[in-house]
C-alpha cells in the first residue's frame, strides 16, 4: 500500500477496507496461478538427475576429474566433472552452480547469434547485450539500445527465446506496443503470438529457475 505522507492513517485503513473483496480475489488467482506452475528444476544435483535446456530435459552424468573447478559439458546430456576433493560429499550445490554458470555462457552465445540473425533486416542495432538474472522480466530495452535478457530463457523452446530477443530489437525502433510495433514483430516472426502464448503459459515455471 502507498500512500501520500499527508494522508492519515485512519483513511488508509478504510481504503484498504474498501478494496477488501477485490484484494482476496486478486490473492486467490495469484494462489491458483503458483499451483499451476511447477519447478523445472530437479530436487537434487546429482547422477542421473534431469536438467530442463532448451525446452525438454536432459540426463546429468557426474564424472571425477583431476581439475580444481567444476566443468560442465554438453553433448546429448550433461556432463559435469567434479573434483576429486568434492566427490567425497555432498556437491549439488556446486553442480547446480556451475551449470548456471555454463547456462548464462550459453544463453548470451545463443542471443548474440540471434541479434545477428534479425537486426540487420530492419536496422535494429543495440548498443550493448547483456544476460542478466530478472525477477520478473524476461527482456528490456533501455533508452541507449541496451538490450537485456533474462538466461533463463535458455531453460525454454529455442523459439520462445527467439522471440524476446526480436521483441526487445523491435522496441528499438517503436517504444511501445501499439498495432505498429506487434506489426514490426511479426515482420520477424510471423508466428510470434503462439511464443508469446507458450511464454505466458510456462512463464512461472521458468521464473522458478534452476
Amino acid at each position: 500500500m502507498v500512500a501520500p505522507i499527508k494522508v492519515a492513517e485512519y483513511q488508509i485503513h478504510q481504503f484498504v477496507q474498501s478494496k477488501q473483496q477485490w484484494i482476496v480475489q486478486a490473492l486467490a488467482k495469484i494462489a491458483a496461478k503458483s499451483r499451476q506452475h511447477k519447478n523445472l528444476a530437479p530436487a537434487i544435483y546429482g547422477h542421473g538427475a534431469e536438467i530442463p535446456y532448451q525446452g525438454v530435459t536432459h540426463k546429468l552424468a557426474v564424472r571425477s576429474t583431476k581439475l580444481k573447478r567444476i566443468k560442465i559439458e554438453f553433448s546429448q546430456e550433461f556432463i559435469a566433472h567434479v573434483p576429486d576433493a568434492l566427490m567425497i560429499k555432498d556437491h549439488g550445490a556446486e553442480i547446480k552452480e556451475a551449470l548456471i554458470r555454463w547456462m548464462k555462457k550459453e544463453s548470451k552465445i545463443q542471443v548474440e547469434r540471434l541479434v545477428k540473425q534479425h537486426a540487420l533486416k530492419k536496422q535494429l542495432f543495440p548498443q550493448t547485450i547483456k544476460i542478466k538474472t530478472q525477477k520478473s522480466r524476461w527482456g528490456s530495452c533501455g533508452i541507449n539500445n541496451d538490450i537485456n535478457i533474462n538466461w533463463l530463457l535458455i531453460i525454454a523452446p529455442p523459439e520462445v527465446m527467439e522471440y524476446v530477443v526480436v521483441h526487445e530489437l523491435c522496441h528499438i525502433k517503436v517504444r511501445n506496443h501499439s498495432a505498429h510495433f506487434w506489426a514490426l514483430v511479426a515482420e520477424h516472426l510471423p508466428d510470434y503470438q503462439s511464443r508469446r502464448l507458450w511464454l505466458k503459459k510456462h512463464g512461472g515455471s521458468l521464473m522458478m529457475g534452476l
